[in-house]
């Protein structure tokens, strides 16, 4: 009896056990081999739509999902400037007469003035000479003047309104000096690009003059190379490009901030030999003529492009508007770079000329350049003549 009730205990447990396993494999779903798998997005590119990837049902085995990737994004390169065609520069400074007659024609108009009246005693001669040395004459020319015009009055009776005139601009013109040497060597020579230094202090506009020199030798037919030895200001360096690009000619700079200046200029004239330019066009930074170290680096800055060529120009750059101030610099200037010019800057913003005068009987060099405003193509060739037509326009 006792074996019967223990078969049918375990014939009971049997089929428990039998039940509960079937359960288990028929209700919980099969484990996936190799356990989950992740999908991992790229990340989302700005401004495309999110890729969505659908998610496996239960009882399908995962795969491997291929996500496209967007194309890599090229940054869009701003278009090059078109390259412009400068005028030439052979009546420039006719073009621009009548701009410069506006702001010189007070200095004119009050010497024809005092010149006319019908009695001419000392104290109008006085006046004259005041006159001319508000306009930054300077004393000693003014002085002169006035004993030229006196004794040529006195002689030859002159008293008519054209006859002033005559006499006034045959005075400024002689002054002035019709017969000094005024052509920019520009020109290749030797087999090798010309060299053109600009010097200055600051705020004088030598980067900008720079520039526009470069259109005017490109209006007249020459190759350019501009050198940005001006290390000191980043600035100065990328203005010198675009002058540059705008005329087509290459723009040699330094590859950090405070480089060395005369390596600059060397690499420039270096670059312009291989290239096989014209002109070679140095800026160099604005120094204070006051600072001795900084006048020494620019005299070290000519001797480093003499040892591969000569510099045919030093042009120094002068704020027509600074007038007396002005000469100071330039003493210093001629001392330490022998400068061949002078280059004018804001001759239109002010009735002071006799700035031209000065500073040419104080470094015995003509000016070849005047500014005469804040145009690409307002950078003239300098003839006296053209000028004291338009000083007596009025």
């Amino acid at each position: 009896m006792e074996t019967v009730i223990l078969i049918i205990v375990l014939a009971v447990f049997f089929v428990a056990v039998v039940t509960e396993v079937g359960w288990l494999l028929l209700v919980r779903p099969r484990r996936r081999r190799g356990g989950p798998v992740e999908v991992v997005s790229p990340p989302e590119a700005p401004g495309e739509p999110e890729l969505q990837v659908p998610a496996p049902e239960a009882g399908e085995s995962a795969q491997a999902v291929i996500v496209p990737t967007a194309p890599p994004r090229v940054p869009e390169q701003p278009p090059a400037p078109a390259i412009e065609k400068p005028p030439p520069s052979a009546g420039r400074l006719v073009r621009l007469r009548d701009r410069l007659s506006r702001s010189q024609s007070s200095v004119g108009s009050v010497l024809l003035g005092l010149l006319s009246r019908d009695r001419l005693d000392d104290d109008t001669w006085d006046e004259i000479e005041e006159v001319l040395i508000t306009a930054d004459v300077g004393v000693a020319p003014a002085r002169q003047m006035v004993d030229d015009l006196r004794t040529k009055v006195k002689v030859l009776g002159i008293r008519g309104a054209e006859e002033v005139r005559a006499l006034l601009r045959t005075e400024l013109i002689t002054q002035i000096g019709e017969d000094m040497d005024r052509s920019l060597r520009t020109q290749r020579h030797d087999g090798v690009p010309a060299v053109v230094l600009m010097v200055g202090v600051n705020g004088t506009g030598k980067t900008t003059t720079c520039g526009k020199l470069a259109r005017v030798l490109v209006g007249d037919g020459e190759t350019v190379l501009l050198g940005a030895a001006d290390t000191f200001r980043a600035a100065a360096a990328d203005q010198l490009q675009t002058w540059g690009e705008r005329v087509g000619a290459r723009t040699v700079r330094a590859d950090r901030e405070g480089a060395d200046p005369a390596s600059v200029a060397f690499d420039s004239v270096k670059e312009g030999i291989e290239l096989g330019v014209d002109a070679v066009l140095v800026d160099t930074a604005g120094r204070l003529h006051t600072k001795t170290g900084l006048m020494d680096e620019l005299g070290k800055v000519k001797r480093v492009i003499e040892k591969r060529t000569t510099v045919d120009e030093v042009l120094l750059v002068l704020d027509a508007v600074t007038g007396q101030n002005g000469l100071r610099q330039a003493r210093v200037f001629a001392e330490v770079v022998d400068i061949t010019g002078i280059v004018l800057t804001k001759l239109d913003g002010t009735a002071k000329g006799g700035i031209v005068i000065a500073v040419q009987r104080e470094l015995g060099v003509p000016v070849k350049l005047v500014g005469l405003g804040e145009g690409p193509d307002d950078l003239a060739p300098f003839d006296p003549a053209t000028f004291v037509d338009a000083i007596l326009a009025g």
